[in-house]
C-alpha cells in the first residue's frame, strides 16, 4: 500500500510564501487505479515529482514499501533517450545492470504489449504524440515498474490516442500494476479508476470513488462537468 501522510510544500514569491500543497494524505491499495484531478496549478505534478522522488517536500512522508516508480511525463518525448524505440525501452534495464538476454527479451515483451513492434527501429522523434506516450510507458513495462504515475496523458492526443492510452491502462491495471493518472480531462479516464481525488490550489477538496464524484459540483473546483457529456461511468471508459 502506498501512504501519503500530510504532504506540505510551499515556495517563496515577490508576494510571499506561497503554499503549492497544504497537507495532502491519502492511502492506495497495491494494483488500484487512482485519478487526481485539478485545474492547472492545482499542484497534481508537483505531487507526482515529490512522491517519485524528484521534489523535496517540506514536511509529511512517504511510505512506498521499497516499490520503485516509473513517471510518463506531460511532454513524453522530454523521456526519449534512445534513436529508435528499441534503443529508448533498453535504456532503463541497461543501467540497472541486466544480462544482455534479459534486456531483449524485455524489450521485445514491451514493445508488442504497447503494439509498438513496427516501429521498433524507427526514428523516435518521429512517432505521433500517442505513440511517444506508448513509448514512455513501455520503458515502464520493461523495468516492470510497480507503479506508474502519468501526469496529464491525454494532452494534445486525438480520439484514436486516447484510446490506446487507455488500452495499455486497463492491461496494466489487470497485471495488477498500481496507476495514478493525473489529469484535469477526467472525462477520458474516469471510468477506469477505482478512486478519484481532486486537488483545488494545493488543497484535497474531494476524496471518494469515481461513481459520487458524478454526483458532485465539479464546477466549483474548475472542472469541466463530465454529465454535460456523459450519463453513465462506463460512458467513460474510451
Amino acid at each position: 500500500m502506498i501512504k501519503i501522510q500530510n504532504i506540505r510544500k510551499s515556495f517563496q514569491t515577490l508576494d510571499g510564501e506561497k503554499q503549492a500543497l497544504k497537507n495532502v494524505s491519502f492511502e492506495l491499495e497495491d494494483g488500484k487505479c487512482l485519478l487526481i484531478g485539478g485545474e492547472n496549478g492545482s499542484g497534481k505534478s508537483l505531487l507526482m515529482s515529490i512522491i517519485a522522488g524528484l521534489e523535496d517536500a517540506d514536511s509529511g512522508s512517504i511510505e512506498l514499501n521499497g516499490k520503485r516508480v516509473g513517471l510518463v511525463f506531460q511532454e513524453a518525448e522530454t523521456q526519449i533517450l534512445g534513436e529508435t524505440p528499441r534503443e529508448d525501452i533498453a535504456f532503463g534495464p541497461k543501467n540497472l545492470g541486466w544480462k544482455k538476454v534479459d534486456v531483449e527479451a524485455a524489450v521485445l515483451k514491451a514493445l508488442e504489449k504497447t503494439g509498438l513492434s513496427p516501429k521498433a527501429d524507427y526514428p523516435a522523434r518521429f512517432l505521433s504524440g500517442g505513440e511517444k506516450r506508448r513509448l514512455a510507458l513501455a520503458c515502464m513495462i520493461a523495468m516492470d515498474l510497480p507503479i506508474i504515475i502519468m501526469d496529464e496523458p491525454y494532452a494534445n492526443l486525438d480520439y484514436q490516442g486516447v484510446k490506446q492510452v487507455n488500452g495499455l491502462i486497463k492491461q496494466l491495471k489487470s497485471e495488477g500494476k498500481t496507476i495514478i493518472i493525473l489529469s484535469h480531462e477526467i472525462e477520458k479516464c474516469l471510468g477506469l479508476a477505482d478512486r478519484f481525488i481532486v486537488l483545488f490550489r494545493g488543497e484535497k477538496v474531494f476524496d471518494s470513488d469515481p461513481q459520487s464524484a458524478l454526483n458532485e459540483d465539479l464546477e466549483k473546483w474548475n472542472i469541466r462537468n463530465p454529465m454535460v457529456t456523459y450519463k453513465n461511468l462506463e460512458d467513460f471508459i474510451w
